[in-house]
């Protein structure tokens, strides 16, 4: 009987002590997102590759492009990078954004299929 109690007792111990530790965050290791669309002059699915790998830097987790819509959604940390900087690369590249227009010889550069000026 003595032993029974003292199982139990070891029992619930442990139950509370595995339900107070699972309530436990560590909120350092969370990491804030910000979801945002940008307008992106373009034409084709040439257009969607390169202005998709300009917009990957450091800090975006995604960017997907629609050549329908010109319209460009990001998902980023904006602990880590700036949408202004993310816009920066892409008009580098040729592309123009609102804030960004891309340099004459980057958007001559581009191949002629992907011209939208």
């Amino acid at each position: 009987m003595k032993t029974l109690k003292l199982f139990l007792v070891a029992l619930i111990a442990i139950t509370v002590s595995a339900t107070t530790s699972a309530q436990v965050t560590d909120h350092s290791k969370m990491v804030m997102t910000k979801t945002e669309t940008i307008k992106v002059a373009g034409k084709c699915e040439m257009c969607k590759a390169r202005i998709e790998k300009a917009a990957k830097v450091d800090g975006v987790t995604k960017a997907v492009w629609s050549d329908k819509t010109k319209l460009l959604t990001l998902v980023y940390n904006p602990m880590k990078v700036k949408s202004d900087d993310i816009q920066k690369q892409i008009a580098a590249v040729g592309h123009d954004t609102p804030k960004y227009k891309a340099t004459d010889k980057a958007y001559n550069a581009l191949p002629g299929c992907c011209k939208y000026r």
